[in-house]
């Protein structure tokens, strides 16, 4: 730098003494490294590799580069030839080299694979391979010719590793030679994986004649067929089998080679005329196997060749294996993945349940799952794959009987803990197989069955109300059959399938569920001419109404339950047209009872629920007034034939229907002002429009309370609380149908109503 003591303060002069210091504190580092690798052990080695990588990873992160290099020659340090540091670090800079010359990438790979001929340790080797083969495919993926030649030098090392040198340091490791080979396999794979990717057919082909030349090498042999394509080793696995058979057990197990041309002949077909000889020597090898958990590993896989190409009888024969080699010392309970595997390669390739239960081996092989979790999974893969694939209902014993053991078994598995998901998925596959359970024209059959499936599937309730519609759904086709004209065995049938019905609803927990199915199973047993069934259905659900929540649980939420009360009571309302009343009880004494119920329910506060089942009554009360009911049942004389319009009937009705309308103006009284206002409007609206619908508005009383209630409801309207448009389309509805030939007594009502506009 020269003698002037100005030089020595010059920038160049300033970044040279800065080089120097980096330089010296480099080579203390690598002293450092070289002290600190002293006596460290295998588990300490690989630790601190690691500490090194995550350093290495946050420094650059964080724009530390001078640190990152040290880092990086810290690793360089740790492995003990030095050959290898500097081919790895080479290797990772590999992309750089586009930036000196166009064709550095190409020629620096092909240094880097020359330069590993020079690594002593063939395992040190491979591995150096495969990371010099990741790093060309990421960074130059057409250049394959570098690939090429790592394989065939890879092929011309294996000479070493049965050499003396290798042998001698496993011995002092005291490694046995059948895991030192496998910690080949990852390298070798990767590789050939490279290799093989997009590999034309002639290459491909030369590559394995090479790998029978080498002879005896199981370890690679067993990398071609994991990383060739599953077409070329599905295709030439006669000649696969034949090199399999010449390698040395000792080296590498032979089953594991078998496992390996499993995989591929799983995904791949080999000729039609070779896979029976396949299986057979698959099978010969598999067979020999002692250990329980190689074995399985090793059966599993060749399950799928049997079922892809052969029948029931070779799978049969493959299942009692597996049962001969897995039940000593309950060896299963170690295997119920590979297991289940087996279970859902069957199922892939058998849908027809039918040849699935003739096997003799398939139960006796569930039986192996004495897991309770396990059991369960495997029982709803198998109910799945028949739900989806079973075209038409059975009666088949054969079939009938295994798939109520397997839905008891699943049934069965529920508990206090059991989460609401899990009861909800069990119970959708078995009412899928209660569905496909048809006994035809035999009734008494299908009933008994259902009866038992009632004793089977007590805990889980969908599956309950599932049976309930089923045996409605029975007694209708019944009506069907007989086409509503019963004879005294099918009477007595019906009637007996309204007693399943009325014997298992009680058991339900659900309340609207309890009332529905009242409802609609005595809709049922009313359709069939059970007319005291009918009756207790219809009663015994109007007792039910008191115990209504105001609040019901849906999908976790707390919501009223008012809506879906209002639902159900309209519901059956319109039911009661048809009943006829019972000759012990007063006239419209089911009218009455739900009436009744209703003005004790306790609803909720500010709540027109009420007033407005008493509205929803005003039509029903109509209907049965008129001489021909709107609609009837076959065969059930409703209240049209038993009154035939007896005036004392008819002023029944009258004057439950001016019971109902004062306490509809009563409650209209009493609401307040603004929201009562809205309340109120909405009401009267709701009056006003069932008079018009249903009333005598040539009774004048009658004709004046409907102009009131118009007002009422204009007065809403007026203060913004109404649809304009509602308001509008119904005045001209009315004036249309005052129109009409028929309905000219409606011209006195339209000319007193009016539409204010609002304020």
């Amino acid at each position: 730098m020269g003698s002037d003591k100005s030089k020595a303060s010059s920038p160049s002069s300033a970044v040279s003494e800065k080089v120097r210091t980096r330089l010296e504190e480099l080579d203390d580092l690598e002293e450092g490294s070289q002290r600190e690798l002293l006596n460290l052990s295998q588990k300490d080695y690989v630790n601190r590799i690691e500490e090194l990588n995550q350093s290495l990873k946050e420094a650059w992160g964080s724009d530390q580069k001078v640190k990152a290099l040290k880092i990086v020659i810290q690793h360089v340090l740790l492995p003990s030839l030095e050959l290898v540091p500097r081919l790895y670090v080479e290797a990772a800079l590999l992309k750089c080299n586009r930036f000196l010359t166009k064709s550095g990438i190409q020629e620096t790979l092909q240094r880097l694979t020359a330069m590993i001929r020079g690594i002593g340790d063939p395992l040190v080797a491979v591995y150096a391979r495969a990371y010099l083969c990741r790093v060309g495919m990421k960074v130059a993926p057409h250049l394959k010719d570098s690939l090429n030649k790592n394989f065939f030098d890879l092929l011309a090392s294996f000479r070493q590793v049965h050499g003396e040198s290798v042998q001698n340091q496993l011995v002092l490791q005291r490694v046995e030679i059948p895991i030192y080979l496998t910690l080949y396999s990852p390298a070798i794979h990767w590789i050939l994986q490279c290799v093989a990717y997009r590999a034309p057919e002639v290459l491909l082909t030369e590559m394995m004649d090479r790998c029978k030349k080498l002879g005896n090498n199981a370890l690679l042999l067993n990398s071609v067929m994991w990383a060739f394509r599953a077409e070329f080793v599905a295709t030439r696995a006669t000649d696969f089998i034949s090199m399999i058979k010449d390698c040395d057990e000792a080296g590498f197990p032979k089953h594991l080679l078998f496992a390996s041309l499993g995989h591929s002949l799983s995904v791949a077909d080999p000729p039609e005329s070779e896979r029976l000889s396949i299986l057979n020597e698959a099978w010969k090898v598999i067979t020999k196997v002692r250990s329980p958990r190689d074995y399985i590993n090793c059966a599993e896989i060749w399950v799928e060749f049997t079922c892809r190409h052969f029948t029931k009888r070779e799978v049969n024969t493959v299942l009692a294996d597996i049962i001969k080699h897995i039940t000593p010392d309950r060896a299963f309970e170690d295997a119920y993945p590979q297991l289940q595997s087996v279970i859902k390669k069957i199922l892939t390739y058998f849908h027809d349940f039918s040849v699935l239960f003739l096997m003799e081996k398939f139960l006796p092989f569930l039986d192996m799952f004495q897991k309770d979790s396990v059991r369960v999974e495997v029982c709803k893969s198998i109910m799945e794959v028949f739900i989806k694939h079973q075209q038409e209902p059975t009666r088949d014993p054969v079939i009938l009987n295994p798939l109520l053991h397997i839905c008891k078994t699943m049934h069965d598995s529920v508990n206090a803990l059991t989460l609401d998901d899990e009861k909800r998925a069990l119970s959708l596959l078995i009412n899928g197989f209660i569905r496909m359970v048809s006994f035809g024209r035999d009734f008494e059959q299908q009933l008994s069955f259902c009866v038992e499936a009632r004793a089977t599937f007590c805990n889980l309730e969908p599956i309950i109300i599932h049976l309930i519609h089923t045996v409605n759904q029975l007694a209708m086709e019944t009506r069907r059959v007989m086409k509503g004209n019963h004879s005294r065995k099918t009477a007595a049938f019906v009637r007996a399938c309204a007693t399943y019905g009325f014997i298992t609803i009680p058991s339900l927990t659900s309340i609207f569920s309890r009332l529905n199915l009242y409802l609609l199973s005595g809709q049922v047993a009313l359709a069939n001419q059970c007319l005291s069934q009918a009756d207790a259905f219809l009663k015994a659900a109007v007792s039910l109404l008191p115990e209504v929540p105001r609040t019901i649980s849906i999908e976790g939420k707390q919501r009223s339950s008012e809506p879906f009360l209002l639902d159900f009571i309209n519901n059956f309302l319109s039911t009661l047209l048809v009943v006829p009343d019972h000759p012990e009880q007063g006239v419209l004494y089911l009218v009455r009872g739900l009436l009744n119920m209703v003005q004790d329910y306790t609803w909720e506060d500010n709540s027109d629920a009420k007033i407005r089942v008493y509205i929803s009554a005003l039509p029903l009360l109509a209907a049965m007034s008129q001489e021909s009911y709107l609609y009837t049942i076959p065969k059930v004389d409703s209240n049209e034939t038993l009154y035939g319009g007896d005036p004392k009937f008819i002023a029944e009705i009258n004057k439950l229907c001016e019971t109902l309308i004062s306490q509809v103006l009563d409650h209209l009284k009493e609401l307040g002002q603004d929201e009562g206002v809205r309340r109120q409007g909405s009401l009267a609206f709701s009056l006003s429009g069932c008079l018009l619908a249903h009333g005598d508005l040539r009774n004048n009383k009658l004709n004046q309370l409907v102009v009131n209630l118009w007002n009422l409801w204009n007065l809403s309207h007026k203060r913004g609380f109404c649809d304009t448009r509602t308001s509008v389309r119904t005045l001209e509805y009315i004036k249309h149908q005052a129109q009409q030939a028929d309905m000219s007594h409606l011209s006195d009502v339209t000319a007193r109503l009016s539409l204010q506009s609002r304020a």
